[in-house]
């Protein structure tokens, strides 16, 4: 790859690992392929326990855990102004072209955008989530989805019905918005190397047993489905607030033998847990795309899932059962995904996979919204607050204040600490022998051990 096509990138979330999830692994698959495609990319989120500083992970993928605590489910107190010098210090330090950043309930990546807009640099916004316009919740959260997409160069969501969604929410032309849909890593979730007998069946549910995901649900189908097929059985991997409800509908239907409780299930487990399985079950209420249904496929389940979202748009007809989320709807799919059971080859399906979803293809698709964002033409403060002021009558003058202290703020921090005085990080671009083609990898001290 040409030295001037070559991108160095800050991925933002609040989101990130040791926690895993759709908008974690995201991130991290996206980070390494492109790093294999010869591009610097850097990860910025908040700390996790004792997990703080610099880390490095595989590929020389380097991640700035800030000294930030959650707050509230994993996210950071917004502070506003409060993490503009660390921002600041990493795009710099690490000569970042673009910064892009990743779920729209992530407080650290709004900020960071609002900082990098504020600095000139590019930004690119993924939403990963559907959110509803009724609740209050919900309307606080798009009218700040609203300010930071009110500048942003590009956004990305993961399907169709997303994009719809942000775009309704956001007030962003559509045209600005690209879909990418998520992947799964095909060589980690193989099938069991012998075809499971067909005199039990397993269906498997790996979820949150939280509201949003529809464990209420599970609640009511699991008693019927067993009372329908004696030879069914469940096992359900999860952990959350709704665990106590499963586990005394188990208690209630005498079903103790028959429904396995797993609790939280480590994600380099998962792929020995669904290969136990015949079924998958998805009972989420809501959802952009859904990488689990996409992990069991490539395991070679047959998958049950609710018709929400971008669901319907993530896995071929033959390969999936759509039911409505309603209780005796999903019943139905169930019963009629066993009597599918006898025409699935898991091998066959795991092939369909990897020719359906792949992270480097995701990485490539990506890496043209990058350019399309660096082409966009640069702009001072004064051009960019009539964006701000048009979204809404008394928000707008509210977002051009905050963006105006925000530049305020920034020029101050550069009286105080000049840009020549934050010590950049050198690069090292190792060998194809080493970590592969094209990877970087920054030195603290600029001295290889």
């Amino acid at each position: 790859m040409d030295e001037r096509e070559k991108h160095r990138i800050l991925m933002v979330s609040d989101f990130f690992y040791p926690n895993f999830g759709g908008v974690e692994n995201h991130i991290y698959y996206l980070s390494q392929c492109l790093i294999k495609l010869g591009h610097k990319v850097v990860v910025m989120t908040h700390a996790y326990k004792n997990r703080s500083g610099v880390r490095y992970m595989t590929g020389g993928l380097k991640v700035y855990y800030v000294p930030w605590r959650p707050f509230l489910m994993q996210n950071t107190l917004p502070t506003f102004y409060g993490t503009l010098p660390i921002v600041r210090t990493i795009l710099i330090r690490e000569k970042i072209s673009l910064v892009h950043g990743h779920q729209a309930f992530s407080t650290l990546c709004h900020e960071a955008l609002m900082h990098a807009r504020t600095m000139g640099y590019k930004v690119v916004f993924t939403d990963h989530s559907l959110y509803g316009f009724a609740d209050v919740g919900s309307i606080h959260m798009n009218k700040v989805l609203q300010f930071t997409l009110a500048d942003v160069s590009q956004a990305i969501c993961v399907s169709h019905t997303s994009k719809e969604n942000t775009v309704l929410r956001s007030g962003l032309p559509p045209e600005k918005v690209f879909v990418i849909p998520n992947a799964v890593d095909t060589a980690m979730f193989k099938p069991a190397p012998k075809r499971l007998g067909s005199h039990e069946i397993v269906i498997v549910v790996i979820s949150r047993l939280v509201y949003r995901k529809g464990a209420d649900l599970l609640v009511e189908v699991i008693p019927e489905v067993c009372h329908l097929h004696p030879n069914v059985r469940f096992i359900v991997g999860g952990d959350g607030p709704k665990r106590v409800r499963l586990e005394e509908m188990r208690e209630k239907h005498s079903l103790q033998d028959r429904v396995d409780m797993l609790g939280a299930v480590p994600h380099s487990k998962v792929q020995s847990v669904l290969i136990t399985g015949h079924i998958f079950l998805n009972s989420s209420l809501t959802e952009a795309f859904c990488i689990a249904i996409l992990e069991a496929a490539s395991c070679g389940l047959l998958t049950v899932s609710t018709r929400v979202g971008g669901v319907p748009e993530v896995l071929p007809g033959d390969m999936v059962v759509l039911a409505e989320p309603d209780p005796s709807d999903m019943v139905l799919a169930i019963t009629k995904a066993i009597n599918l059971l006898p025409q699935i080859d898991p091998q066959s399906m795991h092939n369909r996979m990897k020719k359906l979803y792949s992270w480097h293809d995701v990485a490539r698709r990506t890496v043209i919204v990058y350019d399309c964002a660096l082409r966009c033409s640069n702009q001072d403060l004064l051009e960019r607050l009539p964006r701000y002021l048009s979204c809404g009558s008394w928000a707008g003058k509210l977002f051009c204040l905050l963006m105006i202290l925000d530049y305020l703020f920034w020029l101050m921090l550069k009286l105080w600490q000049p840009d020549m005085d934050i010590e950049v990080a050198p690069d090292v671009h190792l060998t194809s022998s080493q970590h592969g083609e094209g990877t970087w990898v920054s030195i603290e001290d600029g001295s290889s051990k």
